[in-house]
C-alpha cells in the first residue's frame, strides 16, 4: 500500500474547507480519536452500512454458545470470510493516524473495528474496543490462540471445502455463502471447549476495563477526532458525548450522517483516506 499523499482533488470543496477549519480546532491539543469501519473501506474491507449495503443481523452471542447449528452456520461463513480481512492492508487513512501518532499529535486511539489494521500501519497507543477477528478464545478454560491455527485446524477438518472461492463478506468477516450441512467445527485443542473468535458479539458486552481506558482518554483529552463511523451503535457513541459534556471540539470525519453531528465542531464529508491526510499535514 501506497503512503504517498491523496490529491486534494479527492476532497470536494467544502471539505477541503472543513478540512482547514478542523485542522485549526485541533492543532496543539491532546487528541483522541474513535475510528470505525468507514476508514478500512479503502482497504477493501466494506462497512456496515454504507451506500448500497444491506442491513443485516451480525450473530447474536446467546444464539453462538447455545446452538450448536448457529456455531456451525457462523464458522462456516467466515472460515470463507476471514481470508478477506486477513489479506486485507492498512491504506492512507490508517498511515496518516499512525504518522500522527508518532509525531506526539495523538494520545490515544480507540477502534471499533475487528480488523487489526491500526496496528499493522504502525499506531501503539490502540484501544481495541470490541476485541480482534485474528484471534479466537476458548469460552471453557480462556484459551487464547491464533486466528491462523483455528483456520487450519478448520481445513483440516473440511478437505472438501475450497477456500478460493470469490465471496461477498463483511466487516466482520462474515461471507455471503449457501450454508454447507456437512461443515464440521473444531473445538478448543485444550480442553474441547467451545471456541468463539475474540471479538465482541451482538448482545455480549464490551469488557468493562476496555471501557474505562476509553473513558479516561477521553477525559484527558482536549480535542477528539470521529473518523468513518455513523456511531449507530451506544458503544461509541457514549465517548462522543463526554467528549462534548467536558467542552473540548469535536471532528467527525464520516460519509453520511452520524448520530453525533449535532455535537461535532466540524463535520468532513469525505473519504477518511484523504481527509485525515489533510488534517496532518505538517
Amino acid at each position: 500500500m501506497s503512503t504517498e499523499p491523496i490529491s486534494s482533488s479527492l476532497l470536494s470543496v467544502a471539505a477541503e474547507f472543513g478540512v482547514d477549519f478542523a485542522r485549526q480546532k485541533i492543532a496543539g491539543r491532546k487528541l483522541v480519536v474513535l475510528t470505525g469501519a468507514g476508514i478500512s473501506t479503502d482497504s477493501g474491507i466494506p462497512d456496515y452500512r454504507g451506500q448500497g449495503r444491506i442491513r443485516r443481523h451480525p450473530m447474536n452471542y446467546d444464539t453462538f454458545v447455545g446452538s450448536a447449528e448457529a456455531r456451525s452456520k457462523y464458522w462456516h461463513r467466515s472460515f470463507y470470510g476471514f481470508r478477506q480481512i486477513e489479506q486485507a492492508k492498512p491504506n492512507a487513512g490508517h498511515f496518516a493516524l499512525a504518522k500522527a501518532e508518532s509525531e506526539g499529535r495523538i494520545e490515544q486511539l480507540i477502534t471499533q473495528n475487528v480488523d487489526g489494521l491500526h496496528t499493522l500501519a504502525g499506531s501503539k497507543k490502540v484501544i481495541e474496543l470490541h476485541g480482534r477477528l485474528d484471534q479466537v478464545r476458548c469460552l471453557a478454560c480462556g484459551a487464547l490462540l491464533r486466528r491462523i491455527e483455528v483456520e487450519e485446524l478448520l481445513a483440516e477438518a473440511n478437505p472438501h471445502l475450497d477456500r478460493n472461492l470469490p465471496v461477498e463478506f463483511n466487516a466482520d468477516g462474515d461471507a455471503e455463502i449457501e450454508i454447507d450441512s456437512e461443515f464440521s467445527v473444531v473445538d478448543c485443542p485444550k480442553c474441547r471447549g467451545i471456541l468463539k473468535p475474540n471479538v465482541v458479539f451482538f448482545g455480549e458486552s464490551v469488557p468493562p476495563e476496555s471501557v474505562a481506558a476509553c473513558f479516561a482518554a477521553v477525559d484527558a483529552a482536549e480535542a477528539m477526532l470521529v473518523a468513518g463511523t455513523s456511531l449507530a451503535v451506544n458503544s461509541g457513541l457514549r465517548f462522543v458525548r463526554r467528549a462534548a459534556k467536558a467542552g473540548i471540539p469535536i471532528v467527525i470525519v464520516n460519509l453520511g450522517e452520524t448520530k453525533a453531528d449535532e455535537l461535532a465542531t466540524a463535520k468532513i464529508e469525505a473519504k477518511t483516506s484523504a481527509a485525515l491526510e489533510g488534517l496532518f499535514l505538517d
